[in-house]
């Protein structure tokens, strides 16, 4: 999809984040500081916040080995309904550069856009069926009261067709976002196409 969308200081363009601190120069990297960024992702080597989190290599290549594992695994569930997961957490959060990379995601997978404008405007009933509003409240819900989820929830997910081993990957999805969320609002801050910044 390519439509723009836009909601409440959301939106799926492609987004630069600014690093706060210092980040690593590569000319002046070392060479495990080099491999760990050619492991982690593809634009690594030009994005701030891999070069910030490069600052501890180890701690970053455990990062990227436990988020390319939740988000890229072979079978369980979709890569379009983990970026579902992630998108939420993102809004719940407010984690505008977070949201804009899996709202596009989301799309490049789920070939559309609706959800992202719902999940935008207002997360609460977000969904175009039974199974992605089950996805979607139980993201919010891990999100905002990790510490009263009950069996009843975890069956909703199973009651629209989700299996164990794709609830454990939604679980997988939200929980490596509430780390990757904090890490992004608490280093720096999204960078809009036009050069300005979110409104803090």
């Amino acid at each position: 999809m390519t439509e723009i969308v836009k909601s409440n200081g959301f939106t799926n363009e492609s987004l630069d984040w600014d690093a706060w601190l210092d980040v690593v120069e590569l000319e002046r990297a070392t060479e495990d500081q080099i491999k760990v960024l050619e492991e982690s992702n593809v634009k690594a080597k030009s994005s701030d916040y891999y070069l910030f989190l490069v600052h501890q290599p180890d701690i970053l290549r455990q990062r990227s080995n436990a988020f390319n594992a939740i988000m890229y695994a072979p079978g369980g569930m979709s890569r379009a309904e983990r970026e579902l997961g992630s998108l939420v957490v993102s809004r719940v959060n407010g984690c505008v550069y977070c949201a804009s990379v899996h709202a596009q995601r989301f799309e490049q997978y789920a070939k559309r856009n609706d959800t992202v404008q719902q999940v935008f405007d207002n997360p609460h009933g977000s969904g175009i069926d039974a199974r992605e509003k089950a996805i979607v409240q139980f993201s919010i819900d891990l999100t905002e009261r990790p510490d009263d989820v009950r069996p009843e929830q975890i069956q909703a997910l199973k009651d629209v067709g989700l299996s164990d081993i794709e609830v454990l990957d939604l679980i997988h999805s939200v929980a490596i976002f509430a780390w990757a969320n904090r890490l992004m609002l608490n280093l720096g801050e999204p960078v809009f196409p036009d050069g300005s910044k979110a409104e803090g």
